[in-house]
């Protein structure tokens, strides 16, 4: 697979083998910053609008200088320049990082944002569902809070890094993280889906789950389809005895869960799911 030879740093393209980011940049030290993950295909990003939309938003509650620059057509021609650039155009994830520059803690700091935008080439796969179900468990090291920062991608990732290193040390493919009051959040890299009885549960944003956009979509999909859905609590036991579970993010779109400890489960309705509302987005 291709890797990325180039990305942009604050409107300027760079070489990978070149250095722009200063050692006391807040968000190698502190995590201040947040970022967004988006997949291209074809020269076109998928769910833009939710994208921008999330993104703006969290520089708002992150107190950067209000910008429209990340809502014109312009950041996303800067997306689609370097993904040309380094012939990603096909099929791609794109990142776009954000950090407030450096200072120390309490040092006087600019709100202005600092972006770093790159490419990464990917796998067709990423279009398809899963042949194989995925292999879960429960990651119980950690609770994630419930406040107002808990739906953006923060570029204070520690508790989703870590549950990504257990899931793999234990042979997993992913693992579900606990809030603070021991409910169901999300995945390392995926919000979670469980069918019981025909409904569609996932859990609300209440409970600290990352707001992501192809969650969303599908949130939209289920109400305009009349498809009986929940956003709610999702407990273990929830989970355990659904009839069906399924992980979602932007790249992978829908990716069935066939086993959760001892627990296996279907894809009946999922699949469904897959063919309806994916399968028109990655065409």
């Amino acid at each position: 697979m291709q890797q990325n030879s180039f990305f942009n740093y604050n409107g300027k393209v760079f070489s990978i083998t070149e250095k722009v980011i200063d050692i006391n940049d807040r968000s190698y030290r502190y995590g201040d910053g947040c970022f967004e993950t988006m997949k291209l295909i074809n020269g076109k990003i998928i769910l833009q609008n939710y994208h921008i939309e999330r993104f703006t938003t969290s520089l708002q509650m992150l107190q950067f200088i209000k910008t429209d620059f990340f809502s014109t057509q312009q950041f996303i021609d800067s997306i689609i320049q370097l993904a040309k650039k380094n012939n990603h155009t096909k099929l791609a994830r794109i990142r776009v990082s954000v950090s407030r520059g450096s200072a120390a803690l309490y040092d006087e700091i600019t709100q202005q944002p600092n972006y770093l935008i790159q490419t990464f080439e990917l796998n067709n796969s990423s279009n398809e569902l899963n042949e194989n179900g995925l292999n879960i468990d429960f990651y119980s090291y950690s609770q994630k809070s419930c406040d107002m920062f808990s739906n953006i991608k923060s570029n204070n990732y520690l508790p989703y890094t870590l549950v990504a290193l257990w899931a793999k040390q234990n042979k997993l493919n992913d693992a579900l993280v606990f809030n603070s009051k021991g409910n169901i959040c999300d995945a390392s890299i995926a919000n979670v889906f469980i069918i019981k009885n025909g409904i569609i549960k996932t859990p609300a944003l209440a409970e600290g789950c990352i707001a992501g956009t192809m969650r969303k979509y599908l949130l939209n999909c289920f109400s305009k389809e009349n498809i009986l859905y929940e956003e709610t609590s999702l407990t273990k036991n929830d989970v355990l005895n659904a009839d069906e579970v399924f992980l979602t993010n932007a790249i992978q779109g829908i990716k069935w869960v066939n086993q959760c400890q001892n627990i296996s489960y279907k894809n009946l309705t999922t699949k469904i799911l897959y063919n309806n509302f994916i399968i028109p987005l990655f065409l």
